[in-house]
């Protein structure tokens, strides 16, 4: 399991939990008079999408858009693919094929 993101309330970290497959946990951990959460979890696009990180979000409607053949930002769509490509280095992980 890896640390996917932190949270300041304990109500969207839970949200977000619910969201994740796999194994994952919840931590919470004071950060001076501050409670913070830290949401850990196996590291998968689809765990990271279900987080909103990396404009995963974003990236699926670009996506849906140029399926469906309507207009989409062609170079916001090459943006999001490149930063991805340095994430994935980072994470070790494939960008799947279809999302180029």
């Amino acid at each position: 399991m890896q640390h996917l993101h932190t949270f300041e309330t304990k109500e969207e970290a839970e949200e977000t939990l619910l969201k994740l497959v796999g194994l994952k946990r919840l931590a919470s951990d004071r950060d001076g008079t501050e409670v913070i959460y830290k949401l850990f979890g196996e590291l998968t696009w689809r765990n990271l999408y279900a987080v909103g990180l990396h404009n995963l979000p974003e990236l699926k409607i670009i996506l849906s858009q140029r399926e469906s053949g309507d207009a989409y930002d062609s170079s916001r769509h090459h943006e999001i693919i490149a930063a991805l490509e340095n994430v994935s280095r980072v994470l070790g992980l494939t960008i799947p094929a279809h999302w180029r």
